[in-house]
């Protein structure tokens, strides 16, 4: 399925962009990376759309924000 016309602009480090970009390609996430162009993806439903939003936070935030995300996903589990 092509979702060209609902391309989401993926904002990382220009450093980052490329693990970001072999990530998707891993998860089966239609993306684009050009020389000297922003990297780009192609989310086709929901979840893909939050595997977009999980990689992209792997590599935006910082250690602290990375922690306190697992502890609140640890602490969803032990609550139900």
């Amino acid at each position: 399925m092509d979702n060209r016309n609902e391309s989401q602009i993926i904002k990382v480090e220009w450093s980052e962009r490329w693990q970001v970009y072999d990530r998707l390609k891993a998860l089966e996430i239609e993306c684009d990376c050009q020389s000297y162009q922003p990297l780009s993806a192609y989310p086709s439903n929901a979840t893909t759309a939050i595997q977009l939003w999980s990689v992209v936070k792997q590599f935006t935030a910082n250690r602290q924000e990375l922690i306190d995300w697992l502890n609140q996903c640890w602490q969803i589990k032990y609550d139900k």
